[in-house]
């Protein structure tokens, strides 16, 4: 293992292996410099699902110890490491940390200024605690997938990232680091309870003020910011691809219209919606005429158009190149660390360990005898 940098770098994280946004806060945290161990299970989750240690991108930058965490010794060894700790991640369902003895009472009493940080679906607490779900059920229940998708059709899936990603691990991550920050004024520990049906509300604040504005009435796919507009839209091209069109504002939309050459006086009452599939149609048949390459060197910087980019394209496209927003470890591309920082950027610490690769190595350098 690389030694850690970041604007964390001496945070110590212990995580309680899982699936999802647990590991991707374990992720966060340890891209940005903080010591993450990660217990890992005899048999972990990554086997029974088939996935590859070696490739599990979100384990990357953290050490890997295996314990049986319902064999007292083992348990005990895992709150040896918790007791050296600043910080836990646990994404169990309510109750299942506390039946293993590593619940939040018994670990506070021992680490009065541990930050326990919880991601669930549906919360620590409600009548839906204890049910069973997947992103795809707490943004459903949280009014987000309603208005993901077109006009007309049902409810299109946003991959995991609003509710996993977005509404989970980056959730638990933030309020993780919120509560560590004051655990330095106040030399107290707490319980972060990240709920992703939460965090996938919280990301409705948008469309909540369009709602509230009275901007944002009918079904999904017929306002400005989710395909409804002909100047906020994804058209095909000649050769089969897309260009991204986000025009919203006067001077974009205009220089989107002179670039795209939709002279037309029609296209001058840009948000007289009652026009809108009408100038979308119109819109999608000048598109289809070139390919995406060509509509990429003809509109300007300033007509907020953008390809489309495959997984295969993003690596090398220019913009990204130059930023590196991805890296490559292994032969596996992902994603680099973030955000930027000017004096202390983060780093991927090492590649995603073999379960239980470290388990004599991080006990020797926490300083835990093990019996």
């Amino acid at each position: 293992m690389t030694a850690s940098q970041g604007p964390l770098k001496g945070l110590k994280i212990v995580e309680l292996a899982g699936l999802g946004p647990g590991p991707y806060c374990g992720m966060l945290l340890a891209d940005l410099g903080a010591e993450v161990v990660q217990i890992d299970r005899p048999m972990g989750a990554t086997a029974v699902y088939g996935i590859e240690p070696s490739r599990n991108i979100l384990n990357r930058g953290r050490r890997s110890v295996v314990l049986d965490l319902k064999d007292p010794v083992a348990r005990d060894q895992a709150l040896a490491l918790i007791d050296r700790a600043d910080g836990l991640i646990e994404g169990n369902r309510p109750g299942v940390a506390e039946r293993l003895g590593l619940g939040p009472d018994h670990c506070l009493a021992r680490n009065p200024r541990l930050v326990y940080g919880r991601v669930t679906g549906w919360g620590q607490t409600g009548p839906m605690a204890q049910w069973a779900g997947h992103d795809l059920n707490y943004i459903a229940l949280a009014g987000a997938l309603h208005v993901c998708g077109r006009a007309g059709e049902r409810p299109a899936i946003p991959q995991n990232f609003v509710g996993d990603m977005g509404g989970g691990g980056l959730l638990l991550a933030f309020g993780m680091v919120s509560a560590l920050f004051e655990a330095l004024r106040s030399g107290k520990g707490q319980v972060v309870d990240a709920a992703m049906i939460e965090g996938a509300a919280s990301q409705l604040s948008g469309v909540l003020t369009m709602q509230a504005m009275g901007s944002f009435e009918g079904g999904r796919g017929t306002h400005i910011a989710d395909g409804g507009a002909h100047f906020y839209e994804v058209y095909d091209t000649a050769d089969g691809k897309y260009i991204a069109v986000g025009a919203i504002e006067p001077q974009f939309y205009a220089a989107f219209r002179r670039d795209a050459g939709l002279t037309d006086p029609q296209f001058d009452a840009q948000m007289d919606q009652a026009r809108w599939p009408d100038l979308k149609a119109r819109v999608a048949r000048r598109i289809a005429e070139k390919t995406r390459d060509e509509w990429v060197a003809i509109f300007s910087s300033e007509a907020c158009v953008a390809p489309v980019l495959s997984l295969s394209e993003v690596e090398n496209y220019p913009h990204n190149a130059a930023r590196e927003v991805f890296l490559r470890e292994g032969g596996v591309l992902q994603p680099s660390p973030v955000p930027k920082f000017s004096r202390t950027p983060g780093a991927v610490a090492c590649p995603p360990p073999a379960r239980g690769a470290d388990t004599d190595a991080v006990f020797r350098d926490w300083g835990i005898v093990r019996r």
